[in-house]
């Protein structure tokens, strides 16, 4: 049987609210022009992120109840270790109240001036974590990765002869460490082949530079090899996830990605005097060890939660339906990521406005439209998100021009996903009509979060 359901039931719902084009229009307006300073109830289909707004399980809600509040040795954070170091095999977890909380601790200790982090592409937090500390963030994304329209099976790859040309030329000691982000979400939530992830271990560990890897999306990963990579087709994800952690010094990770819970994440090492000294530093600035910020009913949702994302009838599922509405739009003549992503669906902006100028911000004109038309909130990933000025002002470009609508995790039905479809399509329609942006205001840091901006 080729039809695929989901491989679940609906326990509770949530309505949906509903409002007109020229009330959209109305309420962006009021937003700057930024789908991030939107509220909530004035969005029909909410696809700006994936992060934290999965659906969680029976199971889980079942924990959540269950969580132990004590503020030091909590039974909950035990088990939250037990299922992290299961899958990472890596002995010092130390939790954090989300991924950027990590990447701060980790960058913060051994980042700094005159330091470079290399990855295939970092997303936006872990580059401004890096940034902070004075460090260098440096793509080196494959070059099937940097044509969104044709497809490759991991367009999410680190190169490796630039790594290694990088390497030579930066200096190993510069570069205190090597991050894959698995799967790639700034390159269009392409996944990373184990044979990529095992030679960029080797060529790291011929240097003496730790690899680390940003698992949020491991589990999507390690389904994306189990279907792509010969060798492993019979591989259940469990053993292929367990591999990938085996080539790695340490790890970031938001659980509020493939973990599908609301809050939480962590780091995880092997290193012992790292992980004393992140230890130190979550005190500061998060808490103490066996909390880090979260209370134990996080704890013990992340902990099913991890178990929970391993079922490959869900995994199935979930990249079956990025798959699906990738199709509907490609059927349409839309320019999109092939082959689809994990997590979401990319619309590569710069072909959809081809008559906008990067300068104009293409994405960021489609994500307004694509919210007035149909009350669909999603997100920038282009010269909005990651552009850089020069000395002259002048903006330096993104690599790509993307508009990512991040499906979350068990939350939306098939109706919902034809609709977001139909809605995609009769804007790409009237693509001409589509306006160039620009900033009024922007912070120095995270921009697309808080930047105003208006039509040219």
């Amino acid at each position: 049987m080729k039809t695929i359901i989901e491989p679940f039931r609906i326990k509770s719902v949530e309505p949906i609210p509903f409002n007109t084009r020229a009330q959209r229009e109305l309420i962006l307006a009021k937003a700057h022009f930024n789908p991030f300073l939107v509220h909530s109830n004035d969005v029909m289909i909410d696809l700006l992120t994936d992060s934290g707004t999965s659906a969680m399980s029976s199971n889980q809600w079942a924990g959540i109840m269950s969580g132990d509040e004590s503020y030091a040795g909590s039974p909950s954070f035990y088990h939250f270790e037990e299922a992290v170091i299961n899958i990472t095999s890596m002995p010092f977890v130390i939790p954090t109240h989300q991924g950027r909380a990590a990447e701060k601790i980790l960058f913060t200790l051994v980042g700094g001036q005159g330091k470079y982090i290399l990855s295939n592409t970092l997303f936006d937090t872990t580059r401004a974590n890096i940034e902070y500390s004075g460090a260098t963030g440096i793509d080196l994304l494959c070059k099937e990765g940097l044509h969104p329209t044709v497809p490759a099976p991991f367009k999410g790859n680190i190169d490796l002869d630039k790594l290694q040309n990088h390497i030579d030329q930066l200096g190993a000691g510069n570069i205190p460490l090597v991050i894959l982000t698995i799967t790639n979400n700034s390159g269009g939530g392409q996944p990373v082949s184990m044979h990529n992830i095992r030679e960029t271990s080797k060529i790291c560990k011929s240097h003496g530079i730790p690899l680390f890897i940003d698992a949020c999306r491991f589990a999507e990963n390690s389904y994306f090899i189990k279907m792509r990579e010969p060798g492993y087709e019979n591989t259940p994800v469990e053993v292929i996830a367990k591999e990938i952690f085996t080539y790695a010094q340490g790890c970031t990770m938001s659980a509020k990605k493939d973990a599908f819970a609301n809050i939480g994440g962590f780091l995880a090492l092997h290193d012992a005097e790292l992980a004393k000294a992140a230890r130190n530093l979550l005190i500061v600035t998060e808490g103490f060890p066996t909390y880090g910020g979260l209370a134990g009913r996080d704890l013990e949702a992340i902990a099913i939660g991890l178990r929970e994302v391993m079922d490959e009838h869900y995994l199935k599922y979930r990249i079956r339906s990025m798959d699906y509405l990738t199709n509907k739009l490609k059927s349409h003549h839309v320019p999109v990521m092939q082959p689809a992503g994990g997590h979401a669906v990319y619309l590569d902006a710069k072909s959809f406005a081809a008559h906008l100028p990067v300068e104009q911000y293409p994405g960021q004109a489609l994500s307004c439209e694509l919210y007035v038309a149909g009350g669909i909130r999603c997100c920038e990933i282009g010269s909005l998100m990651f552009g850089k000025y020069d000395e002259n002002h002048q903006l330096i470009p993104a690599q790509l021009e993307l508009v990512r609508l991040a499906i979350p995790r068990r939350v939306y039905t098939q109706s919902h996903i034809d609709y977001v479809a139909e809605v995609v399509c009769e804007v790409f329609d009237q693509r001409q009509s589509l306006r160039g942006m620009k900033i009024l205001e922007e912070p120095a840091v995270l921009r697309h979060f808080t930047a105003k901006l208006d039509y040219i």
